[in-house]
């Protein structure tokens, strides 16, 4: 068992929170339902509950989730964890040709579905992510928002590791 996970599981909800909060973007409520169901015993144990604490949330907190997202290469101010998510994927360092792909991509993802393209930047390269535009907006609405919800899983099982076993 990680140490980092053995004293959050000792804590108060409110250490819970504060610690794993961040997990999933702007939607630190996911933790705070996940604290009550201390202790955890492995980091497998907890990402599950996580995890389900958001698959058994009601749509409209499903989508709030998604839409918490920034655009990839967008104008939104970032959190920490998008940040070095975006810069590992090579977002931040962009022709000005691929930043108008991005800019252009984002807008009609955004049109056909009301939000954002969600993709693990840190599991692509911005190619990759590139060529995911096409093949996600010929997704229907209800398949896209199950891609975009196990993507953000994808991301919350990587900071939730950055945050149990990082120094």
């Amino acid at each position: 068992m990680s140490p980092k996970l053995a004293k959050l599981n000792a804590g108060t909800e409110e250490e819970f929170v504060a610690a794993l909060g961040p997990v999933y973007e702007h939607s630190p409520h996911f933790a705070r339902r996940a604290a009550g169901k201390r202790p955890f015993a492995d980091v497998d144990h907890l990402r599950h509950a996580l995890q389900q604490e958001v698959n058994h949330a009601p749509e409209e907190e499903k989508i709030a989730l998604i839409e918490a997202h920034p655009d990839l290469v967008g104008r939104a101010v970032l959190t920490a964890e998008s940040q070095g998510e975006q810069a590992s994927a090579g977002l931040t360092d962009l022709s000005a040709d691929e930043v108008d792909a991005f800019r252009r991509h984002n807008a009609a993802y955004r049109e056909k579905f009301g939000f954002p393209l969600i993709i693990c930047a840190r599991m692509n390269r911005k190619e990759t992510i590139l060529e995911a535009f096409p093949q996600r907006l010929q997704n229907d609405a209800a398949s896209e928002k199950k891609a975009a919800l196990a993507e953000i899983h994808k991301i919350a099982a990587l900071r939730l590791h950055d945050i149990l076993w990082a120094n």
